[in-house]
């Protein structure tokens, strides 16, 4: 009779605990749990809760993965420099919270090297700040367009800052556009064709994609690709908004949550050309920070419209998943 090994040319795993890294087809016999396992693909994505962060809070920032992300900034109220690590788990608050509290600033970079800019003290500042790991650094030289409301992508050494309002009190769009190269922000001449605040981005200083946000004279679903030095309007997202978050890169990116007007939990995916409606958050929510990627992504805080702490992880169509075996 033929046998698995006969077949496959090496015999199935007996492991304590489930492989870290799939592949695809792979099977084993967890003897922890003592069942039989594979690991397959998911077919659609979806959102799932997870713990919740020690503050609760609106219009905050974050920089990371959906496994190691960094949260900090935003509303509770009132206005704080609270930091937070996630580690796919569970939040850590850090007693080292940024220099200057502030809301509505962007964030990028990754959970030991990230970068905080702009936002509302109040007054709206451009105040730009450098996490190592343990605590924030501020520099002095901060955005050249002082502002709130705005989005950000990339490196802490290499990050990009678009849109956003200059005025602390009313709707003063702008469309500035500007670069950090780990000391110092440049200003691009060629702004957003859209010039709007409350919008979302993704992606790097050299890739960026903006999207959503409140623009005259109201909501919009506009969608910009920034290639280094200037921005083309792209396909539009399916759902008007603003308030929302963003995650991933230029040709695989995620928004979900927002503003309709009417408070949304529609994710929608971007694949470099067009935009997919996908399965909502499981939660209605905006003013919300967003992190990791188009397969992996993660959402946490925001308002319903009181402030909330409640974390979400996505898991988009094609991630590996472990599926237990069962004999019928």
């Amino acid at each position: 009779m033929a046998t698995y090994k006969g077949i496959k040319g090496f015999s199935i795993q007996n492991l304590s605990a489930d492989p870290s890294n799939l592949i695809e087809g792979e099977m084993w016999y967890n003897s922890t749990s003592g069942v039989w396992k594979e690991s397959t693909l998911t077919t659609t994505g979806a959102w799932a809760s997870s713990n919740n962060m020690n503050t609760a809070r609106q219009q905050l920032a974050g920089a990371g993965t959906q496994t190691a992300t960094l949260a900090f900034g935003g509303d509770v109220p009132p206005t704080t420099g609270a930091t937070e690590l996630y580690n796919g788990t569970s939040w850590t608050s850090n007693p080292t919270g940024l220099n200057t509290a502030r809301y509505t600033l962007a964030g990028c970079g990754t959970q030991t090297s990230a970068l905080a800019f702009g936002g509302n003290i109040p007054p709206t500042t451009g105040v730009t700040e450098e996490y190592n790991g343990s605590s924030w650094t501020s520099n002095p030289t901060g955005l050249n367009t002082a502002r709130r409301t705005l989005a950000g992508c990339g490196t802490q050494t290499a990050a990009l800052g678009f849109g956003g309002f200059t005025n602390p009190t009313s709707p003063s769009r702008t469309g500035a556009t500007e670069e950090y190269d780990g000391s110092s922000w440049t200003s691009n001449p060629t702004g957003l064709n859209t010039v709007r605040g409350f919008l979302a981005g993704a992606g790097t200083q050299t890739a960026g994609l903006a999207m959503g946000g409140y623009a005259a004279p109201g909501y919009v679903a506009s969608t910009e690709e920034y290639d280094g030095s200037t921005w083309t309007s792209v396909n539009s997202m399916n759902t008007v908004r603003a308030y929302q978050a963003g995650a991933g890169t230029q040709t695989a990116a995620l928004t979900f949550g927002g503003d309709l007007p009417g408070l949304t939990a529609a994710t929608e995916q971007y694949d470099g050309t067009n935009w997919t409606t996908v399965a909502s958050l499981g939660t209605a929510k905006y003013l919300l920070g967003g992190t990791g990627n188009s397969t992996f992504g993660l959402a946490f805080g925001g308002g319903t419209p009181a402030s909330i702490a409640a974390t979400e992880e996505w898991t988009g169509a094609g991630a590996p998943l472990t599926v237990t075996i069962t004999a019928s």
